[in-house]
């Protein structure tokens, strides 16, 4: 959520104004999403969200348990909450459209629409979850495989890219390619059933609506990790646990990628994506229980504690007030205001007073215990 709401520090823009700058280029290069192959720290982003959707499970059904709530009332609320993150997820992405704007490879519509599936699994047992987890992959991968690719006549123009990008795939690798792939064949047919203003051609980003599939494979991994962190022995059996599982993600998606038989590409959460976020997921997760759990930091992490436990609001306020902020500062500052440093660091000074008034917002919440929950 902090990476998220940090966007507006526009680390890019700083960087075009200081074009011989490595340091700006590197903070650019990891606050942008990579164009097709490959991860930045941005990337991790939203699979590190969808991870803690999975980690936190375990604990709610056992919440919901322990207050003698039936198991209906549980799908009850499943299926409210799945509803509310789609329909939330469109409603932010129609903000300054002229018309409801329906697109679902937005964070919350993708955690919403995989949501049901994810809570099914959590009272299945540890096999009944891998198995679940490989079918996703293994099927996800054959749906891209076996789509045909672009003949000697085919039209570019329908895809938004030119058939020289420097980025595409060559060969087998060549199925997962940007609005050439089977994702986008579904979404040409699936987003036109909806009022537009346009016929749907293709999504600009290459994102695709059927990456939920692949992203539950994600929420999946971090079921899994919950359990294990809800039932650990001991801390030690756990970092452990996580560590080894954290490596041999990262040993297969690499594998996968270097062979060519899938590339690591999140734009369209390819089953080598799953795998190689996972990696990096499980690891954050034994590194922060490590230095909080383990050796009892808490007051290290109060700033980002403000944040996580109101990470609804906290997305949302990300994306609705900051505009709001900085026009508030230059009425009632000055117009320069954001002028102090030079003009170079212009984006620095506006985003970190953006980010500031948002965080005191979400402590307000925070010590006032208004924690807006789905």
């Amino acid at each position: 959520m902090l990476l998220m709401m940090g966007e507006v520090l526009r680390f890019g823009a700083v960087s075009k104004a200081l074009p011989e700058s490595s340091f700006w280029a590197l903070l650019d290069w990891h606050q942008s999403h990579v164009d097709w192959v490959g991860c930045s720290l941005h990337d991790l982003i939203q699979p590190s969200f969808s991870f803690l959707v999975g980690v936190a499970l375990p604990y709610s059904v056992a919440s919901r348990a322990t207050k003698q709530q039936s198991r209906q009332m549980m799908w009850f609320h499943t299926i409210r909450r799945s509803l509310i993150l789609i329909l939330l997820g469109i409603f932010l992405r129609s903000m300054h459209s002229t018309q409801t704007n329906f697109t679902f490879e937005d964070t919350l519509t993708q955690i919403g629409l995989g949501y049901p599936f994810l809570f099914a699994l959590g009272f299945a047992g540890k096999r009944t979850q891998w198995i679940a987890l490989s079918v996703i992959l293994i099927g996800y991968w054959l749906f891209f495989a076996l789509y045909p690719l672009p003949g000697l006549y085919f039209d570019w123009t329908e895809t938004g890219v030119t058939a020289d990008w420097p980025h595409h795939l060559k060969g087998f690798a060549a199925h997962w390619n940007k609005n050439t792939n089977a994702a986008w064949a579904f979404d040409r047919w699936f987003m036109n059933i909806f009022p537009r203003e346009n016929v749907f051609r293709f999504n600009g980003g290459g994102y695709s609506t059927l990456s939920f599939i692949p992203t539950l494979g994600t929420m999946i991994l971090g079921l899994i990790a919950g359990q294990w962190l809800r039932s650990t022995p001991s801390s030690g059996w756990f970092i452990k646990r996580v560590m080894i599982t954290s490596a041999i993600l990262f040993v297969t998606a690499l594998a996968l990628d270097i062979l060519g038989i899938n590339p690591i590409v999140k734009r369209i959460w390819t089953p080598a994506w799953t795998l190689f976020s996972g990696g990096w997921c499980f690891l954050f997760l034994g590194i922060f229980y490590f230095l909080v759990d383990v050796k009892q930091n808490q007051k290290w992490f109060y700033p980002l504690v403000v944040i996580g436990t109101n990470s609804i609001a906290a997305y949302i306020i990300a994306h609705t007030i900051d505009s709001f902020i900085d026009q508030s500062f230059r009425i009632n500052i000055s117009p320069q205001y954001d002028t102090i440093f030079g003009l170079p660091y212009r984006t620095l000074v506006s985003g970190t007073v953006i980010l500031l008034v948002e965080w005191l917002i979400l402590r307000w919440m925070y010590t006032k215990k208004l924690f807006i929950r789905i």
